[in-house]
């Protein structure tokens, strides 16, 4: 059983309970994703403890679309929700469901509730009600029509499934408490009209149920026990209650939990919506962006993820967490898990003089210094290399780990070298450098066991593959966007979250899968791009080596 499975919290032990008095003797879950946007990683922590924690238990959980809003819902999100379930490593088998699969039963409940007397048809408009609702410390007024008969709210419903009001003209309210100190439980809306084609029912109906009476007749119908909700969901609880005792049908419940959230994000649907359209990002996918198939494209790992769901747990209180943390577990994982291979991000041309011209060697170099069963690849060497800019100095200390004039160098894994001398453009700056290379280094240590502190990477000139590297940082430059009142998010967007360079890589690089995640050593971790090809190969940068206070 996988680690993040055998963690326990409140609810697990709610569900241990619930086993053993024996009211319940299998667990159901539920991931109720609304199909109008792409899943982020705060929901990420919902998917690890609803799919997890069905797994701990020998359950199930069920992937439900919430399609209940039609206005906003597409295919494409749904395609995307699925996909992003899948990479985090969870199934849903069989049980896949739409909460339009309801909608007759739905339809036929509200009916139950009107002849009861529990629901009357309403023709204040949204904000009309809000004067009659009024405040919590404050009853508020009976609404006109609260008081109409039976049947005048049955027929009056019937015109509204047949197309007989204009859309906002009435909704169908609960009957339930005009004085009730939670809002929710003041007559709330159970039915809507919205004349939308439904990616699912088409036109049939120009009504829908509204999300609270929708959630809690679909979790009923589907059986689950443990239906699990962010905290913003605690002062609806009353109402699923009330709906479910009202309708005498199996009871399900609802447990609220506190939302995952992390400093330089912002995880509200509306504003990503809002950096997407605006051209603000690249697209839903966006490396920058916290969708998980933004974090997939960028190289963040499911495994990372899910520790990260895990460490900061399930419990009833708010709180942040550091995007540094993150960070270091996404580290940790592409430390563990990611080959290497040498790239370099600012090239500076280095000639050794004393090296055959047309001599090309192979040099034998590790895949990852700490897994020797994750192989060795070759890498040609020639006459002339790249090396990163930052390599070089002019009178550089002797804690400097590069090339000065006079010092020897190690380049990884191939020979020793001495610099020599430099080459300036009319500015002064250097463009190249000079060196002379001892033959008797051959795999970069010296017979005679002279000490070379220093050891850089390299790649031939002749078969360096030239690649764009995108390299992304944080799409914010203060830790919580949304703090300031007085501007809006957008004013903190990172104007440096993107920048693209021109790299020369190993020849193998030109030919991986998009996708493959690599650390190229002393630079960072870097993963194929989706539309990385042989023929232009891309690399996003997923992390820098160290993490870095922003």
């Amino acid at each position: 059983m996988n680690e993040e499975v055998k963690t326990t919290n409140f609810i697990h032990d709610i569900i241990d309970a619930d086993l053993a008095s024996g009211k319940h003797v299998e667990v159901v879950t539920r991931f109720p994703p609304e199909p109008n946007g792409y899943l982020h990683i705060g929901h990420a922590k919902a998917i690890h403890l609803d799919f997890g924690t069905a797994e701990k238990y020998g359950g199930r959980c069920h992937l439900r679309m919430d399609d209940t809003n039609p206005e906003a819902e597409d295919e494409e999100y749904v395609k995307a929700i699925q996909e992003d379930i899948r990479w985090l490593g969870y199934d849903w088998g069989r049980h896949l469901y739409w909460a339009s699969d309801y909608f007759d039963t739905m339809y036929e409940y509200a009916i139950r509730l009107i002849k009861k007397g529990k629901a009357y048809v309403c023709e204040l408009g949204k904000e009309e009600f809000k004067d009659y609702r009024g405040i919590p410390t404050e009853p508020g007024k009976e609404p006109p029509g609260r008081g109409r008969s039976i049947e005048e709210n049955l027929a009056l419903f019937e015109k509204m499934k047949n197309g007989g009001f204009e859309d906002g003209a009435c909704v169908l309210r609960a009957r339930i408490d005009m004085a009730s100190p939670n809002l929710h439980m003041r007559d709330p809306a159970l039915y809507r009209i919205k004349r939308a084609t439904h990616h699912n029912t088409g036109d049939k109906w120009c009504i829908y149920p509204m999300y609270d009476f929708a959630h809690c007749i679909e979790d009923s119908l589907e059986g689950v026990t443990h239906s699990m909700c962010t905290m913003e969901f605690e002062v609806h609880r009353p109402l699923y209650d009330w709906i479910l005792e009202e309708l005498d049908v199996f009871r399900s419940h609802q447990y609220e939990f506190s939302k995952l959230n992390l400093t330089y994000v912002v995880l509200s649907k509306r504003r990503l919506l809002q950096l997407v359209n605006e051209g603000l990002v690249g697209g839903w996918d966006d490396p920058r962006m916290p969708t998980l198939c933004g974090m997939r494209r960028r190289g963040f790992t499911p495994e990372a993820i899910k520790k990260l769901c895990t460490i900061v747990g399930c419990t009833k209180y708010e709180g942040i967490t550091e995007i540094e943390q993150f960070e270091s577990i996404v580290r940790d994982d592409l430390n563990e898990a990611s080959l290497r291979a040498m790239a370099v991000l600012d090239p500076l041309k280095v000639v050794i003089e004393n090296y055959p011209d047309n001599l090309v060697e192979e040099f034998e170099v590790p895949n990852h210094p700490q897994k020797e069963e994750l192989g060795t690849r070759k890498v040609p060497f020639g006459r002339e290399l790249w090396i990163e800019r930052d390599d070089y100095m002019d009178d550089a200390p002797s804690k400097f780990k590069g090339f000065t004039i006079g010092r020897e160098v190690r380049l990884r894994g191939a020979y020793l070298a001495t610099c020599n001398s430099v080459e300036r453009d009319a500015g002064g700056n250097v463009v190249g450098l000079r060196c002379t290379y001892d033959p008797e280094t051959k795999g970069g240590s010296a017979p005679d066991g002279r000490k070379v502190r220093s050891t850089i990477h390299w790649v031939s000139a002749r078969h360096a593959v030239d690649a764009e590297i995108r390299l992304y940082d944080r799409l914010y430059t203060v830790e919580n966007p949304l703090g300031d009142k007085e501007k809006e998010f957008k004013d903190f967007l990172n104007p440096d979250s993107l920048k693209v360079a021109t790299g020369k890589l190993e020849p193998m690089l030109a030919n991986v899968e998009p996708g493959t995640r690599f650390q190229f050593e002393r630079v960072g971790y870097f993963c194929a791009d989706l539309d990385h090809t042989p023929a232009k190969p891309l690399f996003n940068r997923t992390l820098t080596l160290r993490g870095t206070k922003a």
